[in-house]
């Protein structure tokens, strides 16, 4: 599977919108729980591939999981795009010049931290030069885009949280274990690229 930007846009069924935080109806949540992240699509001659983090281990959110670059609103952030962008390059050096802002997926809900979490797609010719932020990313590594869009690929689990029994999404990449918010992200894609 090999999708140009004009193809994801069609596939998502809107028009990128960027309209300033200001302006959204999730105000009601407070600004220290609202976030968003960056998908990127890294396009290789051989096949696309999205970027992953492992967050370092003493981070105080997500520590040591998978994620997708990206973070925090902050006061300045005025888009979703703003900050995906903006955290992607303090994490792992990425500039934003290089990334095609393409869309975004439905808000998402991360229940065991609380955060408002806005997914933006974004498009990068690769290769890419990266450098990792090491206080926030202990790894970079990269998963075909081919192996995400599997449903054979994805599974769920039981885990027993301080909230009680979840059942949370897990993709399975050799030792790369991405799971929760993340693993949800990546089935959202899916679901809007697949049908």
């Amino acid at each position: 599977m090999r999708l140009t930007p004009v193809e994801i846009r069609r596939l998502l069924g809107r028009e990128l919108d960027t309209p300033p935080y200001a302006g959204r109806d999730d105000l009601a949540i407070p600004a220290d729980k609202r976030a968003a992240v960056l998908i990127p699509i890294v396009d290789y001659s051989g096949g696309q591939c999205l970027l992953f983090t492992r967050r370092t281990a003493h981070l105080r959110h997500h520590s040591g999981q998978v994620a997708f670059p990206g973070g925090r609103v902050e006061e300045h952030d005025r888009t979703p795009e703003e900050t995906a962008l903006r955290e992607s390059l303090e994490e792992v050096g990425l500039e934003p010049a290089r990334v095609q802002v393409i869309g975004r997926l439905d808000d998402l809900h991360a229940s065991v931290s609380g955060f408002r979490i806005t997914p933006v797609i974004g498009f990068v010719d690769g290769p890419v030069e990266l450098k990792p932020d090491p206080n926030e990313v202990a790894e970079v590594f990269e998963v075909p885009f081919r192996f995400l869009m599997d449903s054979a690929n994805h599974a769920q689990e039981t885990r027993q949280t301080d909230r009680g029994t979840r059942i949370v999404n897990v993709i399975q990449y050799g030792s790369h274990r991405i799971w929760g918010a993340t693993a949800s992200i990546v089935l959202e894609l899916r679901r809007r690229l697949t049908g």
